[in-house]
């Protein structure tokens, strides 16, 4: 099975890269998990909207080529931030790939309530009629990993919080099965 994971920041140190870094690493015998850089995506433009970039021509391939797509997030104002919001809106137009595409949310944050409101947005975008991504319901099915600096081993590179990790796999067995009755 073959999963592509969007992440919602650029930043180099980003625990939202980390954690998928963790997964990749962690679920390598359940999914192959390929990390998209959205970093490279131009502005979304409806100038350039039948004609794009071979950026976004090659994040859409992975999209469709992908039985589902994992989408980590930080939380900005309590939103998505502007790199994974322009991602989504260059995927709702044109092939749509995320139509009927099983998308599962995370996210971390050093924040109490992890990612959660951001999440709740984000499932907001998912619905839109350009996107109507298949996700799991939201009562006991979010991953938002709050206070994340602390669940992060020495160095910090990978999650290493087992109670947080169980949670997590928990989840992904879920969503692992959503893709499954597809």
């Amino acid at each position: 099975m073959k999963l592509i994971a969007l992440v919602g920041s650029l930043r180099r140190e980003s625990v939202n890269l980390k954690l998928a870094l963790t997964m990749q690493e962690r679920y390598r015998g359940k999914f192959e998990l390929e990390i998209a850089n959205l970093g490279t995506l131009p502005f979304f433009d409806q100038d350039e909207e039948e004609s794009p970039p071979a950026s976004v021509l090659k994040l859409r391939e992975q999209v469709a080529a992908a039985d589902g797509v994992l989408i980590l997030t930080p939380e900005y104002n309590w939103s998505v931030p502007g790199v994974l919001k322009n991602a989504l809106d260059w995927l709702s137009r044109g092939d749509k790939v995320l139509i009927g595409k099983p998308v599962l949310a995370a996210g971390a944050s050093p924040g109490m309530y992890g990612t959660l409101r951001g999440q709740l947005h984000l499932r907001e975008i998912l619905s839109s009629p350009g996107i109507q991504a298949v996700m799991l319901p939201p009562a006991g099915n979010e991953i938002a990993v709050a206070q994340a600096p602390q669940k992060f081993g020495e160095g910090g590179a990978r999650l290493t919080d087992e109670r947080t990790l169980t949670h997590i796999d928990v989840i992904v067995d879920r969503f692992l099965n959503l893709i499954g009755q597809r």
